[in-house]
């Protein structure tokens, strides 16, 4: 099974709606229920657009877009140039396959060594426990837990605020 990845494109937004859509998958994330095509496409056409500095990302099991991930700038503050904010979502037909791991070692990868990003950063609920494994396998670790983060399903959920340093920050010369 070949795990491909590549840059995604507003033609993939049937693709995450689909994805980000599926009852076992928005709950986790901080998406809506009821997403659909021409919404993602919008955010996708605005992602992909020339100059911006996202990272947006898709990966494919036999021709079909089974994950998505983007890394972010966190907003316009140029004294936060340093870091870079994470999501990501597999298909439940594809989650245990890989997947989310191919996704955050691109995403690490282009972080590291084509970014020069200090921090990647990221929120994930507290009882997401896929998520939370695949997060320290990458060295993500608990910054702070956020209480009554998020309205998910009629109840309020904590979340926790997670952080990866650099492994190696770029030095000049030897």
């Amino acid at each position: 099974m070949t795990i491909t990845l590549r840059r995604a494109n507003p033609d993939d937004a049937a693709a995450f709606a689909r994805i980000m859509g599926d009852p076992q998958v928005f709950p986790g994330l901080m998406q809506m229920p009821h997403t659909d095509a021409h919404s993602w496409k919008s955010r996708l056409t605005d992602t992909c657009a020339p100059g911006k500095t996202d990272l947006p990302l898709v990966a494919e099991l036999h021709g079909e877009v089974v994950g998505t991930a983007g890394l972010h700038p966190v907003g316009p503050h140029l004294r936060r140039r340093h870091a870079l904010v994470l999501g990501i979502s597999v298909a439940p037909s594809a989650q245990g396959k890989g997947v989310g791991s191919a996704l955050m070692a691109a995403m690490c990868d282009y972080a590291d060594n084509w970014v020069g990003a200090l921090r990647l950063e990221l929120t994930v609920y507290t009882d997401n426990a896929a998520a939370l494994r695949l997060y320290r396998k990458f060295g993500f670790e608990v910054e702070g837990t956020f209480k009554g983060y998020a309205l998910r399903d009629g109840q309020y959920v904590d979340a926790h605020a997670m952080v990866r340093f650099h492994p190696n920050p770029p030095r000049i010369g030897n």
